[in-house]
């Protein structure tokens, strides 16, 4: 039995999620995993890693579904709630979806696709029922379990798979190292196509017997509010979040600032990762919460491999210590170890680490040493046994708002545009987003609108993908083989 599924178990009636304004225990969410498991089935042995997509909303229909294709079998793959139709298109066809389970408002959405692509559709509410016994398939841990998509140094996204083994490794983990217990109560704020909110919050709460609650939306106040009835005790986010809840706070007069700081104080653990963090961002955080935010270096191909401690000193604009069960070095373009205190890119090994980008074995063996590591892309130095990011080997990937995004997608994209003969699109600090996208356009004629190319771009890519500012150019710097220095377009944007 999956550990995940064993370890819900042993808490039976205990509260295991909040969402839609009800409460759903551990034993309710057993029972309607298993029940949906054998809707999955349909009289089938085993789903045999069969790839069941599903765009369902944050809640217990979500980890209800989740749970259901790991009992029956089969592959979760979580499509992400606001891409556009062409960006969840290539991740049905791509991993060969042949269920697709739908949240009911998202079926009329999804309807060019349901009839292009050769899938069996379930809508929750409408899925009917599997019968009073269900006989589920005992599940080898080595089996895929999860497919999510990150953009890599190729133009189109790379499916990572995991297995069990991998997703449990990456959760117990976390679960020991950051103290995790039966009665912490953390609320998700993070998108369910992304492994921060997948195994950080949702996975790991779900392993200790904590309550995870959900919140429909994304509000400031919402949050605060949450806050303020004293039962949260642990918060995950990423930098974009708390510059956010920030500037809502210093919006406020004292009398109600006072109030949420006194109640943050009482906090458990709060989390930030998925970007760098701004130091300035993260002082501020610590003068209205009380709180040194615990930062840590993760990505969807290892899940979390770096941690600031627990207990003990967190150091700003670090990462901190390998976590246990992960080795960690720091290599030279030939990939042998550097010096002490000299930089180099990050290299991981150890149970946490993905199996392999899906469909693609050129793609996954190019991004392993020869003798099993695999090569992060990003650059730190070790000071004093804790890692600092100084940065990536490519300046095409963007890490905005928590997620990395290929710059090489979105210019191809732009291109298509009938008034832009080229463009390079680059990532520039920010305190909010960790880098803010913006693009350099080479026009075909004269652009009056700027933003409607934006609206354009918006029809075609998910929006957090899209540049926030654009400059208009007569030609982009390159080098003397014609390539685009992307480091000069970020100088352009500097004046």
């Amino acid at each position: 039995m999956l550990s995940i599924i064993q370890q819900a178990k042993s808490f039976g009636n205990k509260t295991a999620i909040l969402s839609d304004g009800k409460a759903f225990t551990y034993e309710a969410l057993l029972e309607g995993s298993k029940q949906f498991a054998g809707v999955l089935l349909s009289g089938a042995d085993d789903l045999k890693e069969a790839r069941v997509a599903f765009m369902v909303n944050p809640g217990f229909d979500y980890v209800k579904v989740q749970w259901a294709v790991w009992q029956a079998g089969g592959i979760a793959v979580p499509l992400c709630l606001t891409h556009p139709l062409p960006s969840l298109e290539y991740v049905l066809e791509d991993t060969g979806a042949t269920v697709l389970v739908l949240s009911p408002q998202y079926e009329a959405f999804m309807q060019p696709l349901i009839a292009a692509c050769n899938v069996r559709v379930l809508v929750l509410g409408q899925e009917g029922q599997a019968g009073d016994s269900v006989t589920l398939p005992v599940i080898d841990k080595g089996r895929r379990a999860m497919i999510l998509y990150t953009s890599g140094t190729t133009n189109k996204p790379k499916g990572v798979v995991t297995t069990h083994h991998n997703l449990e490794a990456q959760i117990s983990t976390l679960v020991s190292c950051w103290k995790w217990t039966k009665s912490d109560h953390t609320l998700c704020v993070l998108p369910l196509h992304h492994v921060h909110g997948i195994i950080n919050v949702v996975s790991c709460s779900l392993w200790s017997g904590a309550i995870c609650q959900f919140i429909e939306e994304f509000s400031p106040e919402k949050i605060f509010g949450l806050f303020s009835e004293g039962k949260i005790n642990v918060f995950m986010a990423v930098p974009t979040i708390y510059y956010k809840l920030i500037t809502y706070w210093e919006s406020l007069l004292p009398e109600k600032q006072q109030a949420l700081t006194l109640r943050m104080m009482t906090f458990r653990l709060m989390v930030c990762g998925s970007a760098a963090l701004p130091v300035s961002v993260m002082d501020k955080w610590r003068h209205i919460s009380g709180h040194t935010l615990l930062e840590r270096y993760g990505m969807t191909e290892i899940g979390m491999a770096v941690s600031n401690p627990y207990e003990g000193e967190r150091k700003a604009g670090y990462i901190g210590m390998p976590l246990p069960g992960v080795s960690v070095k720091l290599v030279n373009e030939n990939y042998a170890e550097v010096p002490a205190g000299e930089p180099g890119e990050i290299i991981v090994k150890g149970a946490n680490v993905f199996k392999e980008y899906w469909n693609k074995p050129e793609a996954t063996a190019k991004e392993f040493t020869a003798d099993g590591w695999f090569k992060t892309g990003d650059v730190a130095v070790k000071e004093d046994g804790y890692y600092r990011i100084l940065g990536r080997n490519s300046v095409d990937i963007i890490k905005s708002g928590g997620y990395k995004i290929s710059a090489l997608e979105i210019e191809e994209e732009l291109r298509k545009h009938d008034l832009i003969a080229d463009c390079a699109v680059v990532g520039i600090p920010s305190d909010e987003w960790g880098e803010l996208i913006v693009s350099a356009i080479v026009p075909k004629d004269k652009i009056e609108d700027v933003q409607a190319i934006n609206t354009w771009l918006r029809e075609r890519m998910a929006s957090y993908k899209t540049p926030r500012k654009y400059l208009v150019v007569d030609a982009l710097p390159r080098n003397a083989m014609g390539k685009v220095t992307k480091n000069d377009v970020k100088k352009l944007f500097e004046s």
